[in-house]
């Protein structure tokens, strides 16, 4: 019987197994939850020698050959005795043999901790539902693959139209990090997730405090970031990972899984997000966090599930932080609530996910533009040369029905419906540097905002067999309207420094438009489209190809503030094909490659131009890609080479005519490595090489330039360490250290202005113990030890400038 790769037969196997395993009274393992046998599974065996002695002393033997907590009120192991365990077992099994005979039973709280109870009454215990997840790939909208070994990044992740898929089956590059990231790194947005990854750069937005990335040396908007799959429903300018489970990377273009991302950006890569849901183990967490200066914060973490075989599940956080940043008097705050609910029926799957997020920024660091023929040194690190009247008052409330129904073993139909609403109030100023001595000025930017998007999909999936081959059909469609309405009103400019500011009254203003009242539509854009894909196997799934198209339209419609007239009418299709092919001649190596496509709405030619006004076709970009990737089961290893061609408007010098004749060609390598190598010893880290030439551009002074704001080389190194000489009795520690280097930039397309490259280091560390018999971490960190002040990006023709010397502290408690 051939097993199909989506493991339908995995969930009444699971039920099986669960409802049916008896451990007899000298097994007495109880509780082994999923995540530890799925973490068990990728580290193997250890060599145990432990003599027969005190439980108390073979427990603390058996903590240290293992690295896990071992939690024992006094009362329950006193004057009991052990027969030990010598031999090479799983934790599991050995843990098992050390209880063996003693009346006593070990529940696992986490994948690090256990405690110790004293059975009621001999005889049979029966195990907590375990979850069975075999090789195939984890299908469903609550149902994420597995965490790799070290559990710092999954084994794979939502590939769009081709849903949740393991890494080594797919022609793409992808790495999905966890919440376990997150919570580790303290990291707060999802910029500063993605800084452990060497295919990514972040920077701020052209005028406000939005996060902006820079994927293989192209640009993406925190508008284009996907939630679970869905367009339009991430909010517009920063997103808080607290309330994520995991943060996806997609590398490379990707219009057919996905369609065109909303403001056009993504094409050298994606970014999903996947909402917490409730685990099949109950969790109550409680976190207390503090960040320089005077930044405290603290999160309610709760999940449970109800029902039989916990067929209902609720997941709920709420985040507060608020003070001021290690900038100099920039303080931000941050009220975060989110709800998830999920049904896991027999044939029916579906979850709700909820949220309302409000970020404010007072006297934010701006960027920098520049109107020189210098690049102007960076300031010292906690320089801050904001006006004290500025701010960016950030609110989203958004949420996602997601659902799939069974219709036969071997075809499920899905569907997904999100809604989004943002309302953002600021004052901006952004100086414009004129001279190296950091002279310039600054000009007053106002601007209430309010979008509505809607985004929904519907799909089939199904699997067939034909003689050798299989065959994994996906069709649908996605339809996405988002709607902007917006005023604005400009002040007097008035006269700045970079290095010692001066601070002036809110300028006066000097024109507006759409400032009575609430804000006038603006723009208008629906995104519809139509895809089928067929991703043939045979060999066991050792050779796959996947091959697909989809049909794209694109209605972009502007509106006069004053008048509510359309002004604009954008109306244009296209079709993004995709050929993909997987081989696998060892079971540890996959070797791939793959011809995608990137879309972005096409360019109307300017009024400088004799076609002023002839709106172009869509962008259409074309990346080629070949690659391996390397599993040796606790680590990691994946090289990819791509090239991706972006289209680019032109005018003729001579003949004033605007036309799509220019690239921005990006070729490179990227080398990425992850796991747990050795018991204790995690990495994460690799290396990005990429030339960006600007080709056909008309101008000879720019013909074969380096792009805008894209490195030529970027290395990251993250590593953590569990100090392995420590006594057992003593709390497990942990020290953590992550290098991230970026080449120079270019600011402007002639190549005459230019950042420095620059290189941050990070160091910290983290506690892991109990109270009162609870599990409790406390973690340190301290981002940027050196104080380094530098440039951290010309993404955009601007500069960001990178944060100063920030520790990090925070304690979380799991009840």
């Amino acid at each position: 019987m051939r097993v199909s790769k989506t493991g339908r037969r995995a969930p009444w196997l699971g039920r099986l197994l669960a409802s049916s395993v008896l451990i007899a009274p000298g097994l007495l393992v109880q509780g082994v939850p999923a995540a530890m046998a799925q973490a068990q599974a990728q580290t193997g065996t250890v060599a145990f020698a432990i003599a027969p002695q005190s439980v108390d002393g073979a427990l603390a033997a058996f903590s240290a050959a293992t690295r896990i907590q071992v939690l024992t009120p006094g009362e329950v192991t006193r004057g009991v005795s052990s027969p030990g365990v010598s031999g090479r077992l799983s934790a599991r099994d050995g843990l098992n043999r050390l209880l063996s005979g003693t009346g006593l039973v070990a529940r696992f709280l986490n994948d690090e901790t256990v405690t110790v109870e004293r059975v009621a009454a001999q005889g049979a215990v029966q195990l907590d539902p375990v979850q069975v997840a075999g090789a195939a790939t984890a299908t469903g909208p609550s149902v994420l693959p597995q965490a790799y070994a070290g559990g710092q990044v999954a084994r794979g992740g939502r590939l769009g139209a081709l849903g949740n898929r393991d890494v080594m089956d797919v022609p793409f590059s992808v790495t999905a990090y966890t919440a376990e990231t997150v919570r580790n790194q303290q990291a707060e947005t999802v910029a500063e997730v993605l800084a452990n990854d060497p295919a990514v750069r972040a920077s701020l937005g052209y005028g406000n405090f939005s996060e902006a990335f820079v994927i293989r040396g192209f640009p993406l908007y925190g508008e284009d970031i996907a939630v679970d799959g869905l367009y339009g429903i991430a909010p517009r300018q920063v997103s808080a990972a607290d309330m994520y489970e995991r943060v996806e990377l997609l590398k490379g273009a990707n219009a057919f899984l996905n369609g065109a991302a909303p403001s056009g950006t993504g094409i050298g890569g994606g970014i999903n997000l996947v909402p917490k849901r409730a685990d099949d183990e109950p969790l109550t967490r409680l976190t207390a966090n503090y960040a320089m200066d005077s930044r405290f914060g603290g999160a309610v973490d709760v999940g449970r599930r109800f029902g039989d075989g916990g067929m209902f599940g609720a997941r709920a956080n709420l985040v507060a932080r608020d003070g001021e940043t290690a900038v100099d008097g920039e303080k931000r705050s941050l009220l975060l609530g989110t709800l998830a609910l999920d049904y896991r029926g027999e044939r029916a799957r579906v979850t709700l996910d909820l949220a309302s997020q409000r970020q404010r920024v007072e006297n934010g660091r701006p960027v920098v533009h520049l109107n020189s023929s210098a690049v102007p040194a960076a300031p010292s690190a906690s320089r801050n040369y904001a006006q004290p009247w500025t701010y960016s008052d950030m609110r989203d409330t958004f949420g996602q029905l997601r659902a799939e129904y069974d219709i036969l073993p071997n075809v499920t139909v899905h569907g997904a419906l999100g809604l989004r609403h943002t309302r953002e109030d600021g004052d901006y100023a952004s100086p414009t540097v004129t001279s190296a001595n950091g002279n310039g000025t600054s000009n007053r930017l106002t601007v209430p905002r309010q979008d509505f998007a809607s985004s929904g999909q519907i799909g089939l999936r199904a699997e067939q067999s034909t003689g050798p081959v299989l065959h994994r059909l996906d069709v649908g469609a996605s339809l996405m309207r988002t709607a902007n309405h917006n005023g604005f009103e400009f002040g007097a400019s008035a006269p700045t420094n970079l290095y010692t500011p001066i601070i002036v009254a809110r300028p006066r203003t000097t024109s507006a438009a759409g400032m009575t009242g609430e804000p006038p539509k603006v723009s208008e854009t629906d995104l519809k489209s139509f895809y089928a894909s067929d991703t043939l196997s045979i060999l066991d799934d050792r050779v796959s190809l996947t091959v697909g198209l989809r049909q794209q339209n694109l209605h972009v419609k502007g509106y006069n503030r004053a008048s509510g007239l359309r002004t604009t009418n954008y109306d244009e299709s296209a079709l993004t094909p995709v050929v993909g092919l997987v081989v696998k001649p060892l079971k540890e190596l996959s070797l791939y490659a793959n011809r995608i496509e990137g879309l972005a709405q096409g360019p109307t030619a300017p009024t400088t131009s004799v076609n002023s006004g002839e709106i172009f076709e869509p962008y259409k970009s074309v990346q080629y890609e070949v690659g391996g990737k390397l599993d040796f089961g606790r680590f990691s290893a994946s090289l990819a080479l791509f090239q991706t061609s972006q289209p680019s408007g032109v005018t003729d010098p001579v003949t004033r005519i605007y036309g799509v004749s220019g690239k921005q060609k990006n070729r490179g390598v990227e080398l990425m490595l992850y796991g747990e190598p050795v018991d204790g010893l995690r990495l994460i880290g690799g290396a990005t090489f990429i030339d960006p030439e600007l080709t056909n551009t008309g101008n000879a002074a720019t013909e074969g330039n380096d792009a805008v704001g894209a490195p030529r080389q970027q290395f990251n190194a993250n590593v953590e360490w569990d100090l392995p000489f420590l006594p057992a009795s003593l709390p497990k520690v942990t020290l953590t250290g992550r290098m991230i280097h970026t080449g120079a930039q270019y600011v402007n397309v002639a190549n005459t202005l230019k950042i420095p490259s620059w290189t941050r280091f990070d160091l910290g560390a983290r506690m892991t113990t109990d109270i009162q018999n609870r599990p409790v971490t406390f973690r340190a960190a301290v981002e940027n030890v050196a104080d380094k002040a530098y440039w951290a990006s010309a993404n955009g023709g601007y500069l960001t400038q990178g944060n100063p010397l920030t520790a990090k502290l925070s304690m979380s408690v799991d009840f």
